[in-house]
């Protein structure tokens, strides 16, 4: 039995269509730039969000109306329920993934053995789901910050219980993911940080982080897991400081400690925000670096305070973001996960739809406008001449290879006398720009 019996299957009708259930920008067969728009942005969907999401906040109980969640019955059995239903909406929005947490798809029941034997349970009815769709699966994550037993962190606990206990959790989802077929695993213990330093040795902390890592590097060779490993930054919210702060916090933080070469970045826009960056700065950043991985597709309201986790409908940041994901190369194993979850007063099962029809056409529509900027040239080509110098003087070039010294530029400085200012920024035409292109 269906359990959205109004909603066929979620097709492109194009810009003139006032069809709510239609896409208009996104037609995932349409080819740019030499591969489809499903190639390109490889949306999936946060299952926590989609189907375990009750429009609670933090000031009131839930509101949605799911009746799948309303049948008397047992944890396990709502779980696998939950499971089934996910996939055939998966299906009608034409959604090629999905992303989990091992807590979200089965009840932890009393023990590890409890929770272990209902995660089983619960995969198997996935894995029948993904054979019956062809949905797959992009990453798997652990829980590490829900249960009280992870008050003071997961990984950064002061108690080695909690810490145990986390890495039994990680070595199960690793397990699971790899059986479905995942592309990935994703690091967020989203309590590992501090509230108060008085009671906090930092760099134990750290260090314990670090060697949590490397202990799941290690056993995705032993299990045979292939997939990319990512780190998932947030400046805080639970915690007052979470060590994971930012793209720049957690490739240093990698590179500290040797584990550049198996992870790169799972980058949230919301989580950007909170940390007082745009989501293209921090592309643009884990790009330079060679460890752009995978992003989480959503928006904050500017206007509150916490990790609100809206969908996306901002066309200037999509292009942004489709603009500094190209630059970068594109996805490999890594997508657009929509961590993202309908507003509290949208609470039927129609309103999840249309929030990802919203979520999935501002992105096709960044995409389109991203590509045609590139096409365009006028902004690349700007930014080539600003930086001219740098390629057309000798001591310019000696700068870019490092061959340079101070003594030898403070005397070419001497020669140059009273310099001119350098050429205008002329950020006002660039924005006009891409007002044209967008709008024109």
């Amino acid at each position: 039995m269906s359990a959205f019996p109004e909603v066929t299957k979620v097709l492109y009708e194009g810009p003139a269509s006032k069809n709510p259930l239609a896409f208009r920008f996104y037609n995932p067969d349409e080819v740019v730039e030499g591969k489809t728009m499903a190639e390109h942005l490889k949306f999936s969907a946060a299952y926590w969000h989609t189907i375990c999401g009750t429009g609670a906040d933090p000031f009131g109980p839930g509101t949605m109306l799911r009746p799948w969640d309303s049948a008397a019955c047992c944890p396990l059995e709502k779980a696998k329920t939950r499971g089934r239903v996910f996939f055939e909406f998966c299906e009608k929005i034409q959604m090629p993934y999905y992303c989990f947490h091992d807590t979200d798809i089965a009840p932890e029941g009393e023990t590890l053995a409890d929770f272990q034997a209902n995660l089983d349970a619960v995969t198997a009815v996935f894995a029948e789901e993904q054979q019956r769709t062809g949905v797959k699966l992009l990453w798997g994550t652990s829980n590490l910050f829900s249960n009280p037993r992870y008050m003071h962190g997961a990984a950064t606990s002061c108690h080695a219980d909690a810490f145990a206990f986390a890495a039994a959790q990680v070595k199960k989802t690793m397990e699971l993911t790899k059986m479905l077929g995942g592309s990935g695993y994703t690091f967020w213990g989203g309590r590992e940080g501090y509230q108060c330093l008085w009671n906090t040795n930092m760099k134990r902390e750290i260090d314990h982080l670090a060697a949590f890592m490397h202990m799941a590097v290690n056993y995705a060779k032993e299990i045979g897991f292939t997939g990319q490993f990512y780190f998932e930054p947030k400046p805080k919210e639970p915690t007052k400081h979470q060590y994971d702060y930012d793209c720049a916090a957690c490739i240093n933080f990698l590179r500290a400690y040797g584990l550049e070469d198996y992870v790169k970045m799972n980058i949230e826009t919301n989580h950007a925000t909170l940390a007082g960056h745009t989501v293209e700065h921090e592309i643009d950043y884990a790009g330079m670096q060679g460890m752009l991985g995978s992003v989480d597709a959503n928006a904050g309201d500017l206007l509150l305070g916490w990790d609100t986790d809206e969908f996306p409908f901002n066309v200037y940041e999509t292009t942004f973001a489709m603009y500094e994901i190209l630059k970068a190369g594109g996805f490999t194993n890594g997508g657009l996960n929509f961590d993202s979850k309908s507003r509290r007063p949208s609470y039927t099962y129609e309103d999840m739809f249309k929030s990802f029809i919203l979520g999935m056409d501002s992105f096709a529509l960044g995409l389109v406008k991203a590509v045609a900027i590139i096409e365009d040239g006028r902004i690349d080509a700007f930014v080539k001449e600003r930086y001219s110098s740098y390629e057309t003087t000798e001591y310019g070039r000696r700068i870019r290879g490092g061959t340079a010294t101070l003594a030898e530029l403070a005397g070419i400085a001497e020669g140059l006398g009273a310099p001119a200012l350098p050429g205008s920024g002329r950020q006002e035409e660039l924005e006009s720009i891409v007002n044209q292109i967008l709008f024109g």
